[in-house]
């Protein structure tokens, strides 16, 4: 959600942007929640499982970007945002599901 933030902002869609910024908020508030209602085993796998998020963000930007710069003629830095994170949490949700972490 936080990725598409700059393609709104660039693109002008002011209404756009404000129901995802009250969309952001929400989900804000209901991680804390859930983050309260975690044991104390899940909270210490947390860190590393975030690590894990963050890289596969990183590798996904460089895919898309290395994708955008063979197959189209301007891309912006928003677009490889937004593309970026789409693919690095597709990666970051393959990757868990095909080494589950162990109990």
């Amino acid at each position: 959600m936080l990725a598409t933030l700059p393609r709104y902002l660039v693109a002008g869609l002011e209404t756009r942007l404000s129901l995802m910024l009250m969309a952001i908020a929400v989900v804000a508030v209901v991680t804390l929640l859930q983050w309260q209602l975690l044991a104390r085993e899940a909270r210490a796998r947390l860190p590393g499982l975030l690590r894990r998020l963050a890289l596969c963000l990183v590798v996904g930007v460089v895919i898309m970007t290395a994708w955008h710069a063979l197959t189209s003629d301007f891309f912006g830095w928003e677009l490889l945002a937004s593309h970026g994170a789409t693919l690095g949490l597709l990666l970051h949700a393959v990757w868990l599901w095909w080494r589950p972490a162990a109990p």
